[in-house]
């Protein structure tokens, strides 16, 4: 069994380079967590934290609907 058998990880290899939206998710990470670094926590920066974190999650699984059907 590879890694990339299972499902949602395939989809996260998958979605590479050709996909902006997944690009700009994975580079915002790293600066979301620079962010909370120099501000501290706070309810800003958890509600930051929690948005980001569910949007990534709803596009993988947008991602992974889409795929499914063979609509793009």
């Amino acid at each position: 069994m590879n890694l990339t058998d299972i499902p949602v990880v395939k989809q996260v290899f998958e979605s590479g380079a050709d996909d902006r939206v997944y690009d700009s998710l994975v580079l915002a990470g790293p600066i979301l967590i620079a962010v909370i670094l120099l501000v501290g926590r706070s309810l800003i920066t958890l509600g930051l934290a929690l948005s980001y974190v569910a949007l990534f999650v709803f596009y993988l699984a947008y991602k992974g609907i889409i795929d499914a059907d063979g609509d793009v």
